[in-house]
């Protein structure tokens, strides 16, 4: 007979949640103003027209209207909103 219990039980059994990063809201999406368009670590988007950046990085739409994606040289994205008015106007 072992003289011991079985180990790991007591030790395993931790860890964290899920963060929930990534974009909330895709290219050509309605969005209205206050939603969250794109939660991140750092600025892999970056904010762009209309688009606001908030303390831990998560870009949020400041005005209605439709999100549009432009990568910019080296590699980075902005994320603009265009309005409704505006994109009628093109």
């Amino acid at each position: 007979m072992a003289h011991k219990k079985a180990g790991g039980s007591s030790r395993n059994g931790r860890d964290s949640g899920g963060q929930r990063l990534g974009l909330k809201i895709f290219g050509g999406e309605e969005v209205v103003a206050g939603n969250i368009i794109a939660r991140q670590r750092g600025t892999k988007w970056h904010p762009g027209r209309n688009v606001g950046i908030g303390r831990d990085h998560t870009l949020f739409a400041l005005i209605d209207g439709r999100v549009e994606f432009q990568a910019k040289t080296k590699g980075g994205v902005f994320v603009s909103v265009r309005s409704m008015t505006e994109a009628a106007a093109q």
